[in-house]
């Protein structure tokens, strides 16, 4: 048994190389191979930059957002200390801040330009140890949000459709109105531009503007209350069900949300086009692994004299078959061990080759205001790696059974009859 295994796979492997005058066969081959790698590379490539995709973009949304937030049914939080200090006694939450958040309309006079986005008030020492906005501060910092100092952080898109920097000052017009003798305005007030953030999301950087809780608050006439309780968690993926807890444990009556409800739509799109993708592409895997079947073919075609004398020398069908059943498994490890190292590599430099290829063309290929992000990022995940080398190998396997199969069911009289 042993020794029937051995001339099988010496057999095998010796059939993937072809002597001189059969060197056609040799190339048609090396093309299966090469083309079984490059489809598998692909594949490694698209699941490494979804799934990079989808990790950027969690990062920088919880860079300017919270993981969960429990607000006020009324759009307004009396009792917030009472939250924030249940909430800072649950397991699990690393800090809790309270915010002032509303619609406003941004104005810079100077140049005759108005635009709404959102207002958020917020608590400068808190929100540092909620640790998501402090780092993406490109100019200015928190700490120059002063109480009554009317200053504003504004997102860097913002600041460049305003036509405002650093130093410059903006009008800041909420849904307020007061009562002057020349009848009812909206409440508004001039803050100067304390700084700049770039969380590289336009949604936020185009959208979000940040003042001093203490600011927003007598701007919007909150007095004492708070819009709600924003929480920063250990595990972000655990928002949904401990905000619900805090919202329990504290008699209802609030409206919670978290980041995974809000950006739902996102990441499930991301899901979606990620199985697409790889169902679509494994098309390409098995066109370049059924290749493999033609390869064979022709090998058994050329090699039918070589069966008929095994099989005149007592080989089985059995034997025959995994002869070339082993051909087919060499040619599959070797496109699939290729494309995943290939696939591998250019997934780990992708961001690189990217941007060379954008100053090479001068074509910005991804668009902020359209993906969200400039760069390309590629992670490569283990688990899709290991899927991808497996269905691939699954489709070598049965791109080899009908030629193995062939070859089996070759009779040596009528192999030998022209020989």
């Amino acid at each position: 048994m042993n020794f029937a295994r051995t001339y099988e796979w010496l057999i095998g492997t010796r059939y993937l190389r072809s002597g001189h005058r059969r060197g056609f066969l040799s190339f048609i081959t090396a093309i299966s191979v090469v083309g079984l790698m490059l489809g598998v590379a692909v594949l490694v490539v698209v699941m490494s930059v979804m799934n990079g995709f989808e990790q950027e973009l969690r990062s920088r949304i919880l860079s300017v957002t919270s993981h969960a937030t429990l607000m006020g049914l009324e759009q307004r939080l009396p009792d917030w200390q009472r939250a924030q200090e249940r909430a800072l006694s649950m397991p699990g939450v690393r800090e809790a801040a309270p915010y002032i958040e509303s619609r406003a309309m941004f104005a810079a006079p100077e140049r005759n330009v108005i635009t709404g986005a959102e207002l958020r008030g917020i608590d400068p020492a808190q929100e540092a140890r909620l640790g998501g906005l402090s780092r993406v501060v490109t100019q200015g910092s928190l700490d120059g949000l002063l109480a009554g100092g009317y200053r504003i952080l504004l997102g860097s898109a913002l600041a460049s459709e305003l036509g405002v920097t650093v130093g410059d000052s903006v009008v800041v017009i909420v849904p307020e109105v007061s009562v002057t003798p020349v009848g009812v305005e909206p409440r508004r007030r001039r803050f100067e531009v304390a700084g700049l953030f770039e969380s590289g999301m336009y949604e936020y950087d185009r959208g979000l503007a940040l003042v001093h809780v203490a600011d927003a608050a007598r701007l919007m006439r909150f007095g004492e209350a708070m819009s709600g309780v924003r929480l920063a968690l250990e595990d972000p993926l655990a928002a949904p069900s401990v905000v619900r807890e805090l919202a329990l444990e504290l008699g209802g009556g609030y409206y919670v949300s978290d980041w995974t409800r809000i950006h739902k739509n996102f990441f499930r799109s991301i899901q979606m086009t990620k199985s697409l993708l790889f169902v679509i592409l494994s098309m390409i895997v098995a066109i370049a692994a059924f290749n493999i079947v033609a390869t064979l073919v022709m090998v058994v075609k050329d090699k039918e004299g070589d069966i008929a004398i095994l099989r005149t020398f007592g080989a089985g069908p059995s034997n025959i078959l995994r002869v070339f059943g082993v051909q087919g498994a060499w040619i599959g490890v070797a496109g699939v061990a290729g494309g995943l190292v290939l696939g591998t590599l250019l997934a780990m430099n992708l961001e690189s080759l990217v941007h060379l290829l954008e100053r090479i063309t001068g074509t910005r290929f991804l668009d902020a205001k359209v993906y969200f992000m400039s760069d390309l990022p590629a992670r490569v995940q283990p688990g899709d790696v290991l899927q991808v080398a497996l269905v691939a190998l699954l489709l070598c396997l049965l791109a080899t059974i009908y030629p193995a199969w062939r070859a089996s069911r070759v009779l040596p009289a009528e192999a030998l009859r022209h020989d």
